[in-house]
């Protein structure tokens, strides 16, 4: 892996991942509410046009299509709006062949807006500059892991199948109490060190 950064500041930037456009399996492994994988695809485009503006920032933490043929890939890509940036995830033989403004591997280090941000499609216990404020996003788990005031998915899944808003994103860190896990620890630690002195 390899650390990349890069800096940002349009006016909107959306976050999100997991799409699996093409992916029959994905609506029993997930529990997407769709009869066939074409409305799935055609509604997942809908969400991400209605929220995503021609000018706006994406960046996509992985697993866009899979399953599918190459044409189909690209006739989706060619329909979503935003200046889409990937991030590869473990399901990416179709993404990597699509002109994203930009391909990331493993993970992105950068700023958007004020925050430092660690992007990956997986879900990390420990990242970088956790102890500093950075927030960390990832895709991949569905949905299936809980919040920290510092990391959350930005799957589909979590977000009624279209992309984030980042300042939505915010809203869900600073509305949620648990610390990432690293955090918690060296708090405690911290804790048991000044008692000790006391």
């Amino acid at each position: 892996m390899t650390k990349t950064t890069i800096s940002n500041a349009p006016a909107r930037v959306f976050l999100t991942a997991d799409h699996h456009f093409g992916h029959q399996k994905v609506l029993g492994m997930s529990g997407r509410p769709f009869a066939s994988v074409a409305e799935h695809d055609e509604y997942l485009i809908e969400a991400w046009n209605a929220s995503v503006g021609p000018k706006d920032e994406i960046w996509h933490l992985g697993d866009f299509a899979y399953k599918c043929t190459a044409e189909h890939a690209a006739r989706v890509f060619s329909r979503l709006n935003g200046v889409k940036r990937l991030v590869h995830g473990n399901h990416e033989a179709r993404g990597r062949a699509l002109p994203w403004a930009s391909q990331h591997e493993g993970f992105v280090d950068t700023k958007i807006g004020d925050h430092r941000v660690f992007l990956c499609h997986y879900a990390f216990r420990a990242w970088p500059g956790a102890f500093r404020g950075t927030l960390h996003f990832y895709g991949h788990t569905h949905g299936l892991l809980p919040d920290t005031r510092q990391s959350c998915d930005v799957g589909v899944d979590r977000w009624q199948y279209r992309p984030a808003l980042f300042a939505e994103v915010l809203a869900r860190l600073e509305a949620t109490e648990a610390l990432p896990e690293e955090v918690a620890l060296g708090q405690a630690q911290d804790g048991q060190r000044k008692a000790k002195q006391a």
